[in-house]
Formats: C-alpha cells, sequence, structure tokens
C-alpha cells in the first residue's frame, strides 16, 4: 500500500498523552504531530478527548482546546462529574473511553490504520474490534519509564507499539520553550476569585481526586 492510499486516524486520550509526556520530560508540538502523519498517509481525521471541569472560571487547557479545534483537530470533550465515594472523599470523575470507542467504531469502515495515542488497558477489547474490521491498529505510549505506562494486553493487542520517546524528535518540545504567560490585570470591581471549597486544600479540607481520566494542566 502506497503512502498516499494509506487512509490514517489518530485518536488522542488527552489525559493520557499528557502523563506520558509530562513523565518522559518533553511537551507534545501538536502542530508538528499533525504534520508527522500527514506524511505518512491521508489524514482521514485527528481525534482528541479530554474531560474539563466546566465551573472553574479558568481552565489552562482551555487556550489548547482552542487552538486544536481551529487546526485540524477533531476535540471532543466532556464535563466533569463530582462524587462522594465510600470512604466520604469527593472525586472528579471524567472518562472519555466511551466516546473514544464509539467514535472509532463508527470511522473504522473508512480508514486502514488507527493510531491510538494511549495506555490504556481499556482500550484492549476496541482494538481487537478494530481489527476484525480490517484496521491495522498502532498504540503509541511508552516502556521507557517504571513501571511502563502501557497495559501489557493492550501492546500485545495492537499491530504495532511505538514508543512515544522515539517520536519525541519529530512531535516534541521542550518545555523551557513554552511561551511565558502574562499576568491577567484584576478588572475594576471585581471580587476575588472564589475557589469552591471542594477545590480548596487544608488540612481538614476533603481530598478531591480525579478518577479514570486524571488529568494534570499547566
Amino acid at each position: 500500500m502506497s503512502p498516499a492510499s494509506n487512509k490514517i486516524a489518530l485518536f488522542i486520550d488527552g489525559a493520557n498523552l499528557y502523563a506520558t509526556a509530562k513523565t518522559l520530560g518533553f511537551d507534545i508540538d501538536y502542530k508538528r504531530l499533525l504534520k508527522e502523519f500527514q506524511s505518512r498517509g491521508t489524514l482521514v481525521r485527528a481525534f482528541y478527548y479530554t474531560a474539563i471541569i466546566e465551573d472553574q472560571e479558568y481552565s489552562s487547557i482551555r487556550p489548547l482546546i482552542d487552538w486544536l479545534d481551529y487546526n485540524g483537530y477533531t476535540v471532543v470533550t466532556k464535563a466533569t462529574k463530582e462524587f462522594v465515594d465510600q470512604t466520604g472523599r469527593r472525586k472528579v470523575k471524567g472518562n472519555m473511553d466511551i466516546e473514544l470507542a464509539v467514535d472509532a467504531m463508527e470511522i473504522a469502515p473508512h480508514i486502514d490504520q488507527m493510531v491510538l495515542f494511549s495506555g490504556d488497558g481499556d482500550f484492549r477489547s476496541l482494538v481487537e474490534a478494530v481489527q476484525r474490521r480490517g484496521v491495522r491498529v498502532v498504540v503509541v505510549s511508552t516502556i521507557s519509564t517504571q513501571p511502563p505506562m502501557v497495559a501489557d494486553e493492550l501492546r500485545r493487542q495492537c499491530d504495532q507499539f511505538v514508543d512515544l520517546m522515539e517520536l519525541q524528535s519529530k512531535i516534541g518540545r521542550d518545555p523551557s520553550e513554552r511561551p511565558q504567560r502574562e499576568p491577567r490585570e484584576p478588572r475594576e470591581g471585581r471580587e476575588p476569585r472564589h475557589t469552591p471549597q471542594f477545590l480548596q486544600r487544608s488540612p481538614t479540607s476533603q481530598r478531591v481526586e480525579v478518577e479514570d481520566d486524571e488529568f494534570e494542566e499547566d
């Protein structure tokens, strides 16, 4: 199959890719990432999945989401849900697995190759289902960390495993190259920003955890 006839779709688990790249010590340059896979065939779609906390006045991930939306990516977001677990701890849940799986199954008849940026073992069954439809599946994660950030069952199931470390020179950016953000001036007459109680950290406050789709924001 010639590169031009190789129809590719990217599926990026945003939280998982962010955590993997951070552990390896570099940032993802999403413009370079798109160009890299456009050079490998016909890029049919590039999906990016992330959960967001809607009640935050400002989210540092919002500029990234907006940029991706305007620059060739199909961004799929979902509001996180807050709940209290059996131990009384408040948690924030934001799992995008179902959305990713539905999109993958729908687009499978129209592509030759699926590139999954995630090490989540929950995707093993999805990879197998897509393979049964004749699609070759590439998983991008890493085994360069201890422990590895890719589930062994996912690595075994895929047709090809690519360590993210091998792609650093092609899609990476050194964290020191980040543009410095200018401090925002407070608006006149504006009250100080109120941090929701469940996000405040104190020795007596309840612990907040992000479950399943845990992610950090710069």
